[in-house]
């Protein structure tokens, strides 16, 4: 039973990692039809953002807090400067562009810090243990389990009751009939890239922060599982993304802990073949819609 909690401790820390992700993933995917396969690199640039501003002797909650400001801003100039001028090119155009952002940000990462793994020094009492039903579970866990469930009630929140959020649903739903209406769908778009890089960001700092390394390519993985993890619960529905995340965090948990070392040790291959398990009987994903829609 202990080894049983342990597991799912793990999971939920990563499925919680997977469904922020995924939920900036479905986000832009919703409004522009854009895989955006440099979404991952935002989770590096928060995380080494933090880093240097805590190494220049900033205080932790003020480095958090301009890491998440300058991922922000990456977000969205990546929108203006790479995305925007190619809207119309069609969609092979702007996944082609995305993973050549991906690759640049990557390359300029290694260039400046290098490539070997780093160690994010977080303040010692996210460290602190508890001893619950035989499993330690740390601050850092609560944390994690804290922001991501204000952050899907937020986001959600957001979409369901702001001008902002219902322009983006009904961008997702129709973007002809949105731009008839008057609807700037730039301003939506934009907003769209910043939400996804704030929590993109808040991931990046949540997922170094727990495991402590970080490295320049470690945003494009986890950037691809969450993209995995999308398509799993419905590319382009939010309730869809956040489930995905969830839901591959627990399968990739369990199948590594559960299996023989030699059978667990593939779990990167595990992930893909379940993906390719719900395409074949569900295209849309588990919670897609039948048609297709984005939503």
């Amino acid at each position: 039973m202990d080894f049983f909690l342990a597991e799912l401790l793990g999971a939920l820390k990563l499925g919680s990692i997977y469904a922020l992700v995924a939920i900036g993933y479905s986000v832009v995917y919703s409004i522009m039809g854009l895989i955006n396969f440099a979404h991952g690199e935002l989770l590096m640039i928060a995380t080494y953002s933090l880093w240097g501003l805590m190494v220049l002797g900033l205080p932790f909650p003020l480095a958090a807090l301009l890491a998440i400001v300058i991922t922000a801003s990456f977000g969205i100039l990546i929108e203006r400067v790479a995305y925007r001028p190619l809207r119309g090119h069609g969609e092979e155009t702007l996944i082609i562009t995305s993973l050549a952002v991906s690759v640049f940000l990557q390359s300029i990462c290694q260039t400046i810090f290098g490539p070997n793994n780093r160690a994010l020094q977080v303040p010692a009492v996210f460290s602190k243990k508890f001893t619950v039903g035989g499993v330690n579970i740390t601050v850092m866990n609560l944390v994690i389990f804290a922001v991501t469930a204000v952050l899907i009630l937020g986001v959600s929140l957001v979409l369901k009751k702001t001008s902002l959020g219902m322009a983006m649903r009904a961008c997702a739903d129709n973007s002809m009939a949105a731009d008839l209406m008057g609807i700037d769908r730039n301003k939506v778009i934009v907003f769209a890239f910043g939400m996804g890089s704030v929590l993109a960001a808040l991931a990046g700092m949540l997922y170094s922060g727990e495991y402590v390394s970080f490295s320049p390519t470690m945003g494009f993985m986890l950037g691809i599982k969450a993209f995995i993890a999308a398509v799993i619960g419905g590319l382009g529905s939010f309730g869809g993304a956040a489930a995905g995340g969830f839901i591959l965090g627990f399968l990739e948990i369990f199948f590594a802990g559960y299996l023989p070392d030699k059978v667990g040790s593939y779990q990167t291959a595990f992930v893909f073949l379940i993906l390719i398990l719900v395409l074949l009987v569900r295209p849309n994903g588990i919670f897609g819609s039948a048609a297709g829609k984005r939503s």
